[in-house]
This record gives C-alpha cells, structure tokens and sequence, in this order.
C-alpha cells in the first residue's frame, strides 16, 4: 500500500498514515464503475489548459531535480530530503513502527520522494509527486513497472511511450489503486524518464478518481515542460 507524504518526521509519519486510508475514500469500483467512467469522462471533456505558475527543478528552485518542469499556478512545492528524513525515525519512541512507516512513504520500489507539489492552494485534494533514483542501466518502463508494483492492489495498467515536449523520451502508466480496507478504488498516473542521474518518476494521486481528473492538466502540464535540469 502506498502511504502519501504529508509532513515527515516521527508523528507525521503516523498522520501521513492516516492520510493513506482518507485518500482511499472515493472513486468506488464496485457496482457504481458505470458513474465513475461517466464522471471521468465528463472530467476530460471540461479539462482546459492550467496556467504555469513557476518553475521547479533547477538549481535554486523549491525542488532541485535532475529535470525541469512547470507546476500549475497556485500549487505549491517543496523538496523532500528522504535520507534525513529516513535517519529520524530510529530516535523515536514509537521505533521500529514509526521507521516502517517513514520508510513505506518516502521508498516506492527503486525510487525515493524527492518533491511534493501540494494541489490544495489551488482548491484540489492530491498531490503531484516527484521521486528519483540513484543512476543505473534500468530503463524508464522498468522502473515505472517496478513503481507500480510496488504500490500494492493495483490493476488495469495501460502504459504507453511517450515523449515529453522538453524532449525526454519516457513511459506513462494509468492504473487503479484499490484499498482492500475501504473497497473503493481510484485512478492513477504516472510518468518515468531516465536521466544521467538516474530515474525519474511523476506521480499524480488525488483523494479520488474524480479529484485526480480535475487535477490533470497539472500534470499534463508537468508532462509538457519536462525537460532535463
């Protein structure tokens, strides 16, 4: 299961936790999947172009990346130091539990959060997430695969190649996350490139199907302008 990243640190590891279980609630994938496509469809149809609001990924930027790219206006980002983050837990109380925790929402398969671009500024509950990878022969399709597996209850991914418009060549995936706990399920979309500094992976959640299709051109944006760094 995937655990969002909120504030990190010894309890917002227990709160990011809970974060998990709300971002569950919606997108139901039960008898109602004839309203759900209905609504996503009726999404893309509305969908307009999001205006940039700044750039990120540069050096000096508020997430220092091996790419670039633009985030929507009013979204707001910060960078996520994993491995001092992934140090705290360890000192805490709550131990071992406390660093599973930390570990389970900083580390997705190869990759580990490296920026959080927050959607709620701009009246929307999700995140467009960005984690990195340390350089190797592993190519964007396999680490997108290995990405989404790691993300437990998964299902009906469609990936497809594409080429980003700053010129990265890539994999993109949509799929559907479902919590067993809640049983409702949600769509997902994700986009990984490689770079001389390893992987990079895009990942756009949101607390429902619903919220995640409003929150696209966000990504499509982010898609548009992703160019190395």
């Amino acid at each position: 299961m995937q655990v969002r990243v909120g504030s990190v640190g010894r309890g917002a590891a227990v709160a990011v936790a809970l974060v998990a279980v709300l971002g569950g609630c919606a997108g139901s994938a039960d008898g109602d999947g004839k309203k759900a496509a209905s609504a996503s469809a009726s999404a893309k149809g509305a969908r307009t172009a999001a205006p940039s609001g700044g750039t990120v990924g540069a050096a000096g930027s508020d997430c220092p990346l091996p790419v670039r790219f633009d985030i929507a206006r009013h979204w707001r980002a910060r960078s996520i130091d994993a491995e001092a983050e992934l140090s705290k837990p360890s000192k805490g109380s709550d131990g071992d539990l406390t660093g599973a925790l930390a570990d389970s929402f900083l580390r997705q398969g190869p990759v580990t959060a490296a920026c959080e671009i927050d959607a709620k500024p701009a009246g929307h509950i999700g995140f467009l997430r960005v984690w990195t990878g340390k350089g190797g022969n592993a190519d964007a399709g396999t680490v997108l695969r290995q990405f989404v597996a790691a993300e437990d209850n998964t299902g009906k991914a469609t990936y497809r190649t594409v080429r980003t418009g700053g010129g990265l060549s890539g994999v993109e995936v949509e799929y559907v996350y479902t919590s067993k706990l809640l049983e409702e399920s949600k769509k997902e979309t994700a986009l990984a490139v490689s770079t001389p500094d390893g992987p990079v992976v895009l990942h756009l959640g949101g607390m429902d199907t619903e919220e995640h299709e409003a929150m696209r051109p966000a990504y499509e944006l982010a898609e548009r302008t992703l160019a190395s760094a």
